[in-house]
């Protein structure tokens, strides 16, 4: 089944959450479901675990899934699966392989930044 993970920014900052299992910070994410697009599925999965919206400026395969690059939107709900915060550089403990993330976020930051406000 594929997976996909948004890179979201609020400004300077990206969103990451914390996932006990995992015992790490990671990008919200998580498996497209039948029917859906990785668009729709990071936009489910962001709400899902952090309570934010976001809106998909540019999508990425790298393989095994989908990366998509996204601007923070409001906040939809305080009941969320997980813990979420804003960081400007990757914290120590990652879920996830760190050189995969030091790809996709300045990918990410670099599609948001190209991106008008007037489209957001």
């Amino acid at each position: 089944m594929r997976t996909a993970y948004a890179v979201a920014f609020d400004g300077d900052r990206f969103l990451m959450v914390w996932h006990k299992g995992r015992n790490g910070w990671e990008m919200p994410g998580g498996h497209v479901e039948p029917g859906e697009t990785s668009e729709d599925a990071v936009k489910r999965e962001f709400v899902e675990e952090s309570g934010y919206s976001i809106k998909v400026v540019a999508v990425r395969d790298i393989g095994y899934c989908d990366v998509c690059a996204a601007v923070i939107g409001e906040k939809m709900t305080e009941d969320c699966e997980m813990e979420s915060r804003f960081f400007e550089i990757l914290p120590d403990q990652l879920s996830f392989d760190r050189e995969e993330y030091e790809d996709t976020v300045p990918w990410a930051r670099s599609m948001v930044d190209g991106v008008s406000r007037a489209y957001l």
